[in-house]
């Protein structure tokens, strides 16, 4: 996916990954949250994007096609093209507390905890965001 005014990465030169959480289903922090993950993912940057709380069920079939928001790409989409380039992971304990297996989820999206979480953020160069019902709060 193309993503207009997306930078490439000069060529010799470590992409710094990123970390993107979302916690909600309200269609404008989810949007954003799926924006730059996708937009990251365009520049060339490795992305893993984790589903948590009520966004665990955007992992499921037909929900993230559900979210619309004007003036802005489909929630599907863009969760679509960060699944073919970068990581899609549902919490554990969220996906457990609404009643969701692997069976549940898209192809290719991971159920993974906090252990792995925690892991990824704190990897040297690692940048983590987080959207939630309140907007963008850099977590690192």
């Amino acid at each position: 996916m193309a993503i207009a005014g997306a930078r490439a990465y000069r060529v010799g030169m470590p992409a710094r990954a990123l970390v993107v959480k979302c916690t909600t289903v309200e269609p404008e922090p989810c949007s954003q949250a799926f924006t730059v993950a996708a937009t990251a993912l365009a520049a060339g940057a490795p992305v893993s994007l984790w589903l948590t709380g009520d966004a665990t069920f955007l992992a499921t079939p037909g929900r993230a096609e559900s979210v619309a928001l004007a003036h802005a790409a489909p929630l599907a989409e863009l969760r679509d093209a960060v699944l073919a380039d970068g990581t899609v992971t549902v919490c554990t304990q969220c996906a457990v507390r609404r009643g969701l297996g692997q069976d549940d989820l898209l192809p290719g999206v991971r159920i993974a905890g906090a252990a792995s979480f925690v892991d990824e953020v704190l990897a040297e160069g690692a940048q983590a965001l987080v959207y939630g019902a309140g907007g963008v709060a850099p977590a690192g």
